[in-house]
């Protein structure tokens, strides 16, 4: 049967809304009958139409209902810059635990309106109101197989093997600050990740040595909040001899490898070379003592950024259709989350857990760690640069305020090396350029007021001169100067109190 319109619809509607009122019960039936067939409305939608009349006629396009504003938008630059930029899934789940801890430190003043709008903000709105911010951000050879006697004296452990070890079961690796030639001597990154929770250390080598390696990874068992229990590494000779294979056994570790050239039998750790390690040390050529002391202290403040603050995913489980893998995630959690759910942590060390999350302050770690890597930058450039300038690190309250700011000049860690790009000016003249003050004026004066109202007002004191064209331009021109109010009702009351004191 032919669709009829919704004018005819509502006509219907009209028609007979009266007559269905009236009717008796057996009527009223065939009267919906005959209406449901003509129109195609659901049965129980026929029936509220008809008992109360006509519906109201459309208002045109509903307007859209904006519930995260410009201040919302502000507060969220500074907690994702606070995060150290990651991505929307974790930072959601970070956000309550960055509000508690900015508070708790007085590194954030919001309303309570914000502050609701922040908890409730879903992943994907996440991703809307940093899109801007992110547009502006931008092999070596294998070694020389192990002795095959010690190697064979290894059990080997694949992906598959883990199932849900207790935490303890770490996966080792080592990364190289060798630059761009592996020459010489170099400093190399001993990296150790729990399977259970995803907890994750770093430890510098000044060479790579296995004796070297036993001292370093004992310090390291010194810090960790369980039992190094299992010891997972690939096949690199500083791992499979016989020093490090008889200090695991006499320190009760269970010590297993992965296959040769099997990359993935080691996910969890070679995924943190990458996302923690190459993010924040960079690619640079470090070597040398003062370079390792460097890297020792910024590793004591990545750990605890990194496990108490950056949430991370983890494989909840996967199947294979055809050629296809699905996979599927849990939640992100950041690892002292995972420990302090997991029913096989103790209660002494949920105890220590929680106790040392309510002293650590978010952005005085982020703020450590930009200091740390300049430092860094300085010793691995000195053989380039022959008087490197002298760059005082900002005090916490200048490095807070510029979190807001700080997507704007790209990226932001000094051991980043981006590509430099020639910065994009603008190609046409400024169409409002002799109305600008006059328009800033007029929106100060009135900030209420949209783009429209501004541009008739133009076009009315200067025929001709502004078209309807110019609206969307002017549109832009209005929301900067909107997100500068909103960032002032926001962090206003902030500057006024440093500027008191």
């Amino acid at each position: 049967m032919r669709r009829v319109s919704m004018a005819t619809r509502n006509e219907l509607v009209e028609a007979i809304a009266a007559r269905y009122a009236q009717g008796t019960r057996s009527e009223k039936a065939r009267i919906l009958d005959e209406f449901v067939a003509v129109t195609d409305f659901h049965r129980k939608h026929a029936m509220r139409l008809l008992r109360g009349g006509a519906p109201a006629e459309p208002s045109g396009q509903r307007p859209s209902r904006r519930v995260y504003d410009d201040a919302v938008r502000e507060a969220l630059l500074v907690m994702w810059e606070a995060s150290d930029r990651i991505c929307s899934k974790r930072l959601k789940e970070l956000i309550p635990i960055l509000l508690d801890a900015m508070d708790r430190h007085g590194n954030l003043d919001l309303s309570q309106e914000v502050r609701s709008k922040l908890l409730k903000i879903s992943s994907a709105t996440i991703d809307r109101a940093l899109r801007a911010a992110r547009k502006k951000t931008g092999q070596r050879g294998r070694r020389r197989a192990a002795t095959s006697a010690v190697r064979r004296s290894i059990p080997v452990r694949t992906f598959s093997d883990w199932e849900d070890p207790s935490p303890g079961f770490m996966e080792a690796n080592l990364v190289a600050h060798s630059g761009p030639m592996a020459r010489g001597s170099f400093i190399q990154t001993l990296v150790l990740t729990d399977i259970a929770t995803g907890w994750t250390e770093c430890a510098p080598l000044l060479v790579r040595e296995q004796t070297v390696l036993i001292e370093v990874l004992s310090e390291v068992r010194k810090g960790l909040p369980f039992e190094l229990l299992g010891f997972d590494t690939d096949n690199d000779t500083v791992f499979m001899n016989e020093t490090v294979r008889d200090y695991c056994q006499t320190a009760g570790i269970e010590f297993t490898r992965c296959r040769p050239y099997r990359k993935n039998d080691q996910a969890w750790v070679e995924q943190k070379n990458g996302a923690i390690v190459r993010r924040i040390v960079g690619y640079r050529r470090f070597e040398g003592l003062e370079a390792a002391t460097e890297l020792a202290r910024l590793y004591a403040t990545v750990r605890l950024f990194i496990n108490f603050f950056q949430p991370s995913f983890k494989l909840a489980g996967k199947q294979r259709e055809g050629a296809r893998v699905r996979k599927r995630y849990h939640r992100p959690a950041t690892p002292a989350q995972r420990l302090l759910t997991d029913p096989r942590t103790p209660a002494e060390v949920r105890q220590r857990i929680t106790a040392l999350h309510a002293t650590l302050d978010p952005v005085h770690l982020l703020s450590e760690m930009r200091s740390a890597q300049r430092r860094l930058v300085a010793i691995a450039d000195r053989s380039v640069l022959s008087e490197p300038a002298a760059n005082p690190a900002p005090t916490l309250e200048e490095f807070l305020s510029g979190l807001r700011t700080a997507w704007q000049s790209g990226e932001v860690r000094p051991t980043a090396q981006p590509k430099l790009t020639a910065k994009r000016t603008r190609r046409r003249p400024d169409p409002f350029a002799t109305a600008s003050e006059q328009l800033r004026g007029w929106f100060e004066a009135e900030p209420w007021r949209t783009a429209r109202e501004f541009l008739d007002r133009l076009q009315m004191e200067k025929p001709g001169v502004y078209p309807d064209a110019r609206l969307r331009t002017l549109q832009r021109r209005l929301k900067i100067w909107r997100q500068e109010a909103a960032y002032q009702m926001v962090f206003g009351i902030l500057s006024n109190a440093d500027g008191a004191e």
